[in-house]
């Protein structure tokens, strides 16, 4: 242990305990080192003991890191430890109750996924050539996208039987294993008609039950997806760290900053509980189909 451990004699014995009961590695024993002895500082500067802090001191203390702007994850771990502390010398009487008991964790807020403007959207969906077979499923593929919000594993797992060209509706499975059915748009009606009409005419490989497909025939992979749309970003000048997933976040962007209802885009992205495939079809699916096409800026 280094020398820093035997500042205090408390937090000593706490640290020699949880290396001998619980079995910490030293990284984490250091980080529950740092944070006791970086409170028992703070203390210090007050002229307060640790054996007669108050759970006012910790709120003070913990304001300190808000107005610093230090991450959730980092407060949350320095709130752990002097949980643990102070559990550790209730266990051992050297207090009567734990000060810190109160303070739960902070929620970690994740920052927004990228989005994309309707004009950088547009940009990148007239990139494909669409005069070639592979062009044109790219575009087929970034207009579906785009028009229905789904996640890329649900693109590239889509079968000929999931996609109904006469009410412009697509079925896919989502995470959890729960189906739901997306209305799209007359744009992306016209692409998919496009690229069925020459998968026809092209024969390629129509006994496939897969949709979108390589030119080898064979279902089109995720990292291949990805390629292509890398490639298109290159061309087009569009930022390099948007990904497939940008496209989904922007579907939900544009159609709640175009006036659609949050509860409408959480049922589209697969986001809600249905409690079942009929319920959601027949109670939702009319008056999604009309938001998508009120709301939607290819809709």
């Amino acid at each position: 242990m280094s020398a820093d451990l035997k500042k205090n004699p408390i937090i000593d014995s706490f640290l020699t305990d949880l290396l001998l009961e619980k079995g910490l590695s030293k990284n984490t024993l250091k980080a529950y080192s740092n944070d006791c002895y970086a409170f028992t500082a703070w203390l210090s500067s007050k002229k307060h003991e640790l054996l007669q802090v108050s759970e006012k001191d910790i709120e003070n203390y913990l304001k300190n890191f808000h107005r610093i702007n230090l991450s959730h994850s980092s407060i949350n771990r320095k709130i752990s430890s002097l949980r643990h502390l102070f559990n550790y010398m209730t266990k051992k009487k050297l207090i009567k109750s734990n000060p810190a008991m109160n303070f739960s964790g902070l929620k970690n807020i994740k920052p927004l996924p990228k989005s994309l403007s309707i004009a950088d959207v547009n940009i990148l969906i007239n990139a494909p050539d669409s005069n070639t077979f592979i062009g044109l499923r790219d575009r087929t593929m970034i207009e579906l996208m785009y028009a229905t919000g789904v996640r890329i594993s649900e693109l590239i797992d889509l079968k000929y039987s999931h996609i109904d060209l006469n009410r412009s509706l697509i079925k896919v499975m989502g995470k959890g294993e729960k189906e739901r059915i997306i209305p799209f748009g007359d744009n992306a009606l016209s692409w998919l008609s496009d690229y069925i009409e020459y998968r026809r005419k092209n024969n390629l490989s129509l006994n496939s039950k897969d949709f979108f497909i390589s030119q080898q025939g064979k279902k089109i992979s995720r990292q291949a997806f990805w390629y292509r749309i890398k490639q298109y970003l290159l061309i087009s000048n569009l930022p390099m760290d948007i990904s497939p997933h940008t496209l989904r976040h922007a579907f939900a962007t544009h159609l709640l900053n175009n006036g659609a209802d949050l509860r409408s885009v959480q049922m589209l992205l697969g986001h809600s509980d249905l409690s079942t495939t009929q319920i959601y079809t027949h109670i939702a699916k009319q008056r999604l189909s009309e938001m998508v096409k009120e709301h939607h800026p290819r809709g």
